[in-house]
């Protein structure tokens, strides 16, 4: 139990010891935890991609095992952060068995709790957020929710999101998503027509709107 006021509950370890396609589908409506002293910030999941492995040329351990891919060939339920196009940092989650690499990025977030920290870490503190237009630049993009979670490689890569001494957590309330879709992954070169993106039907938080496949 990590916050028993908001009956919040660890996922197990089996539930990342899978393949990331069973993972991806079954993340979305999960919540994200950043612990800030006596603070949380909690962000609902709402999109993600999968990455498979060695045989998935879009994914990070297609290059084999590296220093910088080691946590997602690692055990799983960690969070692999890396740092993109020189601007954003993107988490991900590790999946498959240790010694199997794949994982399941992280997309898009619905706020939930703490959206005045997260507004003053993308230094939007002076938008209206009761305007649902505002409250989507918070967390509506891989790069978007790294920034108002404050998470970065150097603060977040290898952290056990599945321990309560950490400060960045995966967690389940109980809510369960009405209808998944599945479309391509976006903004990649490499194996772009693999059906490896699921995200909430009708969430304006998800970072691009989709049609179902």
């Amino acid at each position: 139990m990590i916050t028993p006021e908001l009956n919040l509950k660890h996922l197990s370890r089996s539930f990342f010891s899978r393949d990331p396609r069973k993972v991806g589908r079954d993340l979305p409506g999960k919540l994200i935890i950043r612990k800030q002293g006596r603070k949380i910030l909690v962000g609902r999941i709402v999109e993600v991609e999968a990455y498979l492995g060695q045989d998935d040329l879009a994914a990070h351990a297609a290059a084999g095992r590296t220093a910088r891919n080691e946590v997602i060939f690692g055990p799983p339920g960690h969070a692999y952060v890396y740092f993109i196009y020189g601007v954003h940092y993107c988490l991900n989650v590790s999946c498959m068995a240790e010694g199997d690499g794949g994982c399941v990025l992280i997309r898009a977030l619905e706020p939930v709790t703490g959206i005045e920290s997260m507004a003053r870490a993308r230094e939007l503190g002076d938008l209206d957020f009761s305007v649902p237009r505002n409250l989507r630049r918070l967390s509506s993009g891989p790069g978007m929710l790294c920034e108002a979670l404050e998470i970065t490689r150097e603060r977040d890569n290898g952290k056990d999101l599945l321990s309560d001494r950490s400060d960045l957590q995966i967690a389940d309330d109980g809510f369960r998503v009405k209808k998944l879709l599945t479309t391509t992954r976006i903004g990649i070169t490499k194996s772009p027509e693999m059906p490896l993106r699921y995200l909430v039907e009708g969430n304006v938080y998800v970072s691009k709107a989709a049609i179902s496949k």
